[in-house]
């Protein structure tokens, strides 16, 4: 087997630099991708930082792959040699706990990430076990189809566990890499859609990909009208917000749900949860059945990542870019 070429980083916060390494026999469950495009996450930015102190060093960021198969192992029967295919984040899983013979092996203890630990998708090529690698139907463009296999999921996958649908009223907090994606499903689910932004200037965007409703979060009296209104609220920003403002937007059994990470602990009054029923949650990604559906009804229904193109040599630069926040909204690079 040929040498894969990526690039790295060797500390923690570095400059990722050219690096290349011998993937070693290709196991029989595996399969090896070569890449053609790979988004950008904001998880590989706390990668390359060891913001969460699971980092080793020299290592290849990136898990929002899509390529073409280049080799099947021995035990394979679901891919094919020459197939297009999308790794996300999870790349193996124990395949026998609770939760993985329930189909929930995002869940499972012993999972392993595309890019912890092991090398990931700013390459040439990556390998994984064939049941994390989808097919990526043909209606999906492979650069606006990169960021669904982190991005997409992470949003699509609450949506779907809290049975999101026509009769559904849904916020989405943050119009940036995930909140742009969880508007259009959520208007894909029939659901009337709420955004919430800081940015006044996001609104006609906003609309145009599926919003019924803009509100500017900063305005007091524009979070008081929508009090009591909501059944389902997704926060995608990373940013503190007053939170108790939010739960008071939940009607009665209604859910505020965490996928973006804000860096203070979330704090709320009781009294609101107590009052309606009112709960609290996160969700991480989702099985690899889910994100075989996810890609079904994004091909079915035309959800797209709105994305910026940067060739693979270019990767530093675009990940500047996206710690100014001055993509829209998604980079990808390209090989």
């Amino acid at each position: 087997m040929a040498q894969i070429q990526g690039l790295a980083a060797h500390a923690a916060g570095a400059e990722l630099l050219p690096f290349r390494y011998d993937p070693g026999d290709l196991g029989a469950q595996e399969v090896e991708i070569g890449i053609t495009h790979c988004g950008i996450c904001h998880s590989d930015l706390h990668l390359i930082s060891n913001d969460w102190g699971i980092s080793q060093y020299p290592f290849i960021p990136g898990h929002e792959i899509i390529g073409t198969v280049t080799a099947i192992g021995s035990h394979v029967r679901s891919l094919k040699v020459g197939q297009r295919v999308g790794l996300g984040w999870q790349s193996n899983s124990c395949g026998q706990c609770e939760w993985c013979t329930r189909g929930l092996e995002n869940l499972c203890p012993y999972q392993e990430a595309t890019c912890v630990h092991r090398h990931g998708g700013y390459a040439s090529g990556v390998r994984a076990n064939a049941r994390f690698v989808s097919p990526i139907p043909d209606a999906l463009p492979s650069q606006q189809a990169a960021p669904l296999l982190c991005g997409g999921i992470t949003v699509y996958s609450p949506l779907r566990d809290h049975e999101i649908n026509p009769s559904s009223r849904v916020g989405i907090i943050g119009i940036g890499g995930l909140g742009h994606i969880a508007i259009q499903f959520a208007k894909v689910f029939g659901a009337e859609v709420v955004a919430f932004s800081t940015s006044t200037g996001k609104e006609e965007e906003a609309r145009s990909l599926g919003a019924h409703h803009f509100v500017n979060s900063r305005e007091s009296k524009a979070m008081k009208d929508v009090a009591g209104s909501l059944d389902f609220i997704l926060n995608t920003a990373n940013a503190d917000q007053d939170w108790n403002v939010y739960i008071q937007a939940l009607r009665p059994n209604g859910t505020l749900c965490f996928v973006g990470v804000p860096p203070s602990p979330v704090s709320v009054q009781a009294f609101p949860l107590i009052a309606g029923i009112r709960t609290i949650t996160g969700s991480p990604i989702g099985s690899p059945h889910r994100i075989r559906e996810m890609l079904d009804v994004a091909a079915r229904h035309g959800v797209r990542a709105t994305t910026e193109a940067f060739a693979m040599s270019r990767a530093n630069e675009a990940i500047d870019k996206v710690k100014k926040n001055k993509v829209r909204y998604r980079a990808v690079l390209s090989n």
